[in-house]
């Protein structure tokens, strides 16, 4: 078999067989096929797509390059969440408790944050002792004991998408619906989870800006998991504002905190009884989503879910008087400002990448993978897209531990919108089942 037959394949629009494929990326895995080949494929298969059986054998293909997650000592049905990335995206730090509130396992790896998208991991190590690195063991025995543990990603988990991916980046083929489902997937489908939910997002500040990408993205990725034997649903979300009003890693802890009281953002909240009424009935709980949903608002209000978060916390070595007292138990800035509005009107819209960006200023992301996040950096919305404001009003609340400067009050009122009328936007566009 020869990389070149492939290739050329490939341009002609003829499908490539599972055998093909599976030797194409063991064979790129182990560098015998050069990067320039794997160049000239990634174009192909982003000008002329791939057919559902091609995806499904790419999937287990990147899937069987490296470490697999074996979940089966696990009692019940292990549900995944896979949010496709975004500005405020807090729903792991809320989901993960919640549903294992009801019954269901939350087995999670996640990951850092790079660029204007935080990660789960750097959110979860701004509370003071907690730790994200378990043996196998341990991690399993977390959460048959709790329902719930979070760990950091695999070193060795899908190397072939590891090495497709960087590819991607510096060949233009990095918005390949194929390319990027298969990359989604195969992750999901190493860590072990029986069933998958994933969060679509679409709008300035995700990575699919029209609500029609994004739900075929959506649907392609329903497909692969349903081919691969994972139940699998879909909700497109909104991320042309950010979500919830916290942006920054301390600042998104306390704010998935006061979810957990029933006290949080309404989108937060719609969008994480949504997520979570899915995840809790592909786990087995309720007989519809409505019937799951009615559960999880149940415990978002009687404190079953923030007892299981304190758990969940102090199982994995964290202070959990962080639920009691967060703003003297998280990181603190030694800098704040307030941005004010300039003018009367409506909030018409927030520019969510750049609002993102701003926060990555402030130190609360990383520009690169060894930048050194500030876990007290961020911003605080204290009005969204709908809201009225009157001239004065703060409109945003800016943190730091280093001096703020002018170039990042800039950035933000250049990307707030005041008008004489504005509505709220649509969170949830569309589920795919």
């Amino acid at each position: 078999m020869r990389m070149v037959d492939l290739i050329e394949k490939k341009q002609h629009k003829d499908p490539l067989t599972e055998e093909e494929i599976k030797w194409m990326i063991e064979n790129y895995t182990n560098d015998t096929i050069p990067e320039y080949q794997m160049s000239a494929m990634a174009m192909a298969i982003y000008f002329n797509g791939m057919t559902d059986e091609e995806l499904s054998a790419l999937t287990l293909a990147m899937v069987e390059s490296g470490d697999q997650i074996d979940l089966s000592e696990i009692d019940g049905v292990k549900v995944d969440k896979h949010s496709t990335g975004g500005v405020g995206d807090t729903t792991t730090l809320v989901l993960a408790p919640l549903v294992a509130s009801v019954g269901v396992p939350v087995a999670k790896m996640s990951g850092r944050g790079l660029g204007h998208t935080g990660g789960t991991i750097d959110k979860l190590e701004a509370i003071p002792g907690f730790h994200v690195e378990l043996s196998q063991e341990d991690f399993i025995s977390l959460v048959n004991q709790n329902k719930v543990a979070v760990v950091g990603q695999s070193g060795n988990l899908t190397p072939a998408d590891k090495k497709i991916y960087a590819l991607r980046d510096v060949t233009g083929t990095v918005e390949s619906i194929p390319l990027i489902a298969s990359s989604i997937m195969s992750k999901k489908i190493a860590a072990g989870a029986n069933a998958i939910v994933l969060d679509v997002k679409t709008g300035a500040g995700a990575f699919m800006k029209s609500v029609e990408r994004a739900k075929e993205l959506a649907e392609t990725m329903v497909n692969i998991g349903k081919s691969v034997g994972r139940d699998t649903m879909a909700v497109i979300s909104d991320m042309s504002q950010p979500l919830g009003k916290a942006i920054g890693n301390g600042l998104e802890v306390k704010e998935a905190i006061d979810t957990l009281k029933g006290k949080g953002p309404d989108d937060l909240t719609e969008l994480c009884l949504v997520l979570g009424s899915q995840m809790a009935f592909l786990g087995g709980v309720g007989s519809s989503l409505e019937e799951a949903r009615a559960l999880l608002e149940e415990n978002l209000h009687n404190g079953k879910a923030l007892d299981k978060f304190k758990t969940f916390i102090q199982s994995q070595g964290g202070d959990e008087t962080v639920v009691a007292q967060p703003d003297t138990v998280l990181p603190q800035p030694r800098h704040s400002l307030e941005v004010k509005a300039k003018e009367t009107g409506v909030v018409s819209k927030i520019v969510a990448d750049q609002i993102g960006i701003a926060a990555m200023m402030l130190g609360a992301g990383r520009e690169t993978k060894e930048s050194q996040i500030d876990l007290a950096a961020g911003l605080y919305l204290h009005k969204k897209v709908g809201d009225e404001v009157k001239e004065g009003d703060v409109l945003v609340t800016l943190y730091s531990s280093n001096e703020i400067h002018d170039q990042v009050v800039e950035k933000v009122l250049n990307h707030i919108f005041i008008s004489e009328e504005g509505s709220k936007p649509t969170l949830i566009y569309d589920i795919v089942r």
